[in-house]
C-alpha cells in the first residue's frame, strides 16, 4: 500500500472515529502532498511524502520548544499529539548506539580528525540515516567525535 493511500485510509478512520487530532494532522500532510504536485506537475513517491511528513514534524518540534518556553501547557499536549500521529508514517528511528556507531564509520572512511571537516563527514553520514534519525542527534555526535 503506497503511503497516499495509506494517508486516505487513515483520513476516513479518523473521521469515523472522530479523531480530531489525526484527523487534522493527515488533512495538512495531504494538503501539502496536492500542493507540491499541483506547483511541480508531478506525482510525488513515497518518499516524496516521507520529506514532507519530516518537514511536518520538524515545525512541530521546534514550535514544541517555544510553547515549553512560554508555558503553554494546553499547546505542548496538542503538539505532543500531532507528533505521536506524525511519527506512525516515519520509518523506525536509530537508536543513539547506532547512530554513533555510523558516525564513527563515516568519520574512519572518510578521515576526519577535526571540526573543520564537519560539513564532509554530515553530507557523508545524511544519506545513510536520512528518514531514521534526527539530524541534530548526528550533529552532537559528530561533534563529539571531532572534538
Amino acid at each position: 500500500m503506497s503511503l497516499k493511500s495509506k494517508l486516505m485510509d487513515d483520513l476516513k478512520l479518523a473521521m469515523k472515529e472522530k479523531n480530531q487530532v489525526k484527523k487534522s494532522v493527515v488533512t495538512l500532510i495531504r494538503s501539502a502532498v496536492k500542493q507540491y504536485e499541483v506547483d511541480n506537475r508531478a506525482e510525488l513517491d513515497d518518499e516524496g511524502i516521507l520529506d514532507i511528513v519530516y518537514k511536518q514534524m520538524k515545525q512541530r518540534k521546534d514550535a514544541l520548544e517555544e510553547f515549553e518556553k512560554a508555558g503553554r501547557e494546553d499547546l505542548i499536549n496538542q503538539t505532543q499529539s500531532e507528533i505521536e500521529v506524525l511519527k506512525t508514517y516515519l520509518p523506525v528511528q536509530l537508536s543513539e548506539e547506532e547512530v554513533e556507531k555510523i558516525v564513527i564509520e563515516t568519520i574512519n572512511e572518510v578521515n576526519a580528525s577535526s571540526m573543520k571537516e564537519m560539513g564532509k563527514v554530515m553530507s557523508a553520514i545524511m544519506p545513510k540515516v536520512k528518514g531514521k534519525a534526527d539530524g541534530k542527534i548526528v550533529n552532537e555526535l559528530v561533534k563529539k567525535h571531532l572534538q
